[in-house]
């Protein structure tokens, strides 16, 4: 700790202050990309959750699970492309597999001899997928998704929860998003059975499908309460209102996904991230009395479009990556090692009684500065984020990458020396910041 941290009237804005001054002593490079960035995108930035002050780091090049950014440090990357890179950096298998079907031709313009083989393979790995349809990013397949459900159910409206995320145009931090479609939406809230159960009664109605991500991501990695979750699906099944898993993060939280933990059926499945092996990718699938109404034979189908949803290099890693690299046992492995990792903060927090809690399941979770339990978003509300912007520069001066937000994804080349770093940086933060997280926390 720095002799002005020990300082009784040290407070956050001077800490954050002295991290900031010392990583931009540091990332002259990075500062300047991010000037030269402004004069053409927004705040230099076209990707609203990686900007952060006193600028963002930018990255020359990745191998493994390291990162090294363009001044020259190199980072334990513990983001993971926001979940999305589970296979690492540069994987050589999918290398490979990118070179030999780019030189078999990048945009053939007809079906080809890899998304069939990559639909087996998802409907397989997922057995409430009956069918499924490929699109382009977790954003498209959950508006495809609630398209579906309206269209056929007749029906306008739709259930999410306070808090969700469910891409860019279906965001419900403290109510319907201002750039969000505009679906008529019933908002509850996340692990309150009783709430929920009572207004999803109101409305059904006027319900043509409730989202729900079976572990809350975006919100801070909020476990589900499996009555609540049981109750989704009953209330569903009586009403006849369609049931929709957002599985574009979760699904790697187990061999078939948090579905397949929880022993629970959605109607459609939405997917994205990882399961195209590093490349664009979303897919909705479900029943399918649901997904037939998208076969073109059909006199009264529905029309799904788009350029590149068959797009050879999605199809091919994706079945590379699930078939040969994220198996249903790397998936199972992957996540034991993250629920060592949750348990290790966790009793480094409690060692020191620190108001500090990680959330979360297997290989995602979030460190979030208050005491347990922690099972909605109202339990986060009055939590300061300043401290989590601490622990952010701390982990980047430190040489790990982590997300502003305390949000953490294990990718499969973590080794076990990278998570006992993790840890053993995550104590020293907390044994040179603990008067300031007690006073701020």
């Amino acid at each position: 700790m720095s002799q002005s941290a020990t300082q009784r009237n040290f407070t956050i804005e001077d800490a954050l202050g002295e991290l900031s001054s010392r990583l931009t002593a540091m990332n002259p490079k990075s500062s300047l990309r991010q000037l030269r960035a402004e004069a053409h995108m927004p705040g230099g930035n076209t990707r609203t959750l990686l900007y952060y002050t006193p600028f963002p780091i930018a990255f020359a090049h990745g191998e493994g699970c390291r990162l090294w950014d363009v001044d020259g440090h190199d980072y334990l990357d513990l983001v993971g492309e926001q979940s999305a890179a589970i296979f690492g950096h540069s994987d050589p298998r999918i290398l490979d597999i990118l070179q030999k079907v780019g030189r078999e031709g990048l945009n053939l313009g007809g079906p080809n001899q890899y998304e069939a083989r990559l639909a087996e393979v998802v409907c397989n790995r997922f057995p409430s997928m009956e069918q499924v349809r490929f699109c382009n990013s977790g954003t498209e397949a959950n508006l495809f998704a609630l398209s579906t459900a309206r269209a056929f159910t007749g029906r306008s409206k739709i259930m999410a929860f306070s808090g969700g995320y469910h891409g860019g145009l279906l965001t419900f931090p403290n109510g319907p998003g201002p750039l969000n479609v505009p679906i008529p939406t019933v908002l509850a809230s996340f692990n309150d059975v009783s709430q929920t159960h009572d207004l999803l009664e109101r409305n059904a109605a006027d319900l043509a499908a409730v989202i729900v991500e079976p572990m809350m991501g975006g919100a801070g990695c909020l476990p589900p309460a499996q009555e609540f979750l049981t109750m989704l699906r009953h209330s569903c099944n009586r009403n006849s209102i369609v049931l929709i898993y957002d599985e574009v993060m979760t699904s790697r939280l187990g061999p078939s996904g948090m579905q397949g933990r929880l022993g629970i059926q959605p109607d459609l499945t939405t997917l994205g991230k990882y399961i195209g092996g590093g490349m664009n990718f979303g897919a909705f699938g479900g029943r399918r009395d649901l997904m037939e109404r998208y076969d073109p034979r059909r006199p009264d189908h529905w029309i799904h479009a788009g350029t590149f949803n068959n797009n050879v290099l999605t199809m091919a890693a994706g079945t590379l990556g699930l078939t040969e690299i994220f198996t249903p046992e790397a998936a199972v492995t992957l996540n034991e090692s993250g629920d060592r990792l949750r348990a290790m903060l966790n009793d480094a927090a409690s060692k020191r009684n620190l108001p500090v809690t990680v959330t979360g399941i297997g290989s995602l979770m979030n460190i979030h500065f208050a005491r347990p339990p922690i099972a909605t978003p109202t339990d986060l509300a009055k939590t300061r984020s300043a401290l989590k912007s601490l622990l952010h520069l701390d982990f980047l001066l430190n040489g790990i990458y982590i997300a502003r937000r305390g949000f953490i994804a294990l990718s499969l080349p973590i080794g076990t020396d990278d998570l006992a770093y993790a840890v053993s940086t995550f104590e020293a933060f907390l044994d040179r910041w603990a008067e300031l997280i007690l006073d701020e926390a």
